[in-house]
């Protein structure tokens, strides 16, 4: 089993959850992080740090979001690997917790 990074994290980015994973699985786009599930270790350090919730197990992504578990996996793969904080996006606090944004996904 690996984590997903969900909708929420979308246009919200926070990046509180790279400083401690410890496999640097996390991959960052434009306004979106991605797992790479074949670098994640199922540590569960990740889920409790993302202010937005946007981080579940494989097996508890909610229902209508679990197409992001293969989202992460081919994004994971273009994008290059976060491993320090960074501030969150600028309009972070008025996106997060809007349902419904993957059309805003940046690629």
């Amino acid at each position: 089993m690996t984590f997903v990074v969900t909708d929420n994290c979308i246009k919200c980015k926070y990046t509180d959850c790279v400083e401690v994973c410890p496999v640097d699985a996390f991959h960052e786009g434009p306004n979106f992080l991605a797992i790479d599930p074949d670098e994640c270790i199922d540590c569960t350090l990740c889920e409790p740090e993302c202010p937005a919730n946007a981080i579940f197990p494989e097996d508890d992504v909610p229902a209508g979001q679990e197409h992001f578990t293969a989202l992460n996996k081919d994004l994971a793969k273009a994008w290059p690997v976060i491993v320090t904080r960074k501030e969150a996006l600028p309009d972070a606090k008025e996106w997060d917790g809007k349902p419904d944004k993957f059309n805003l996904l940046e690629r």
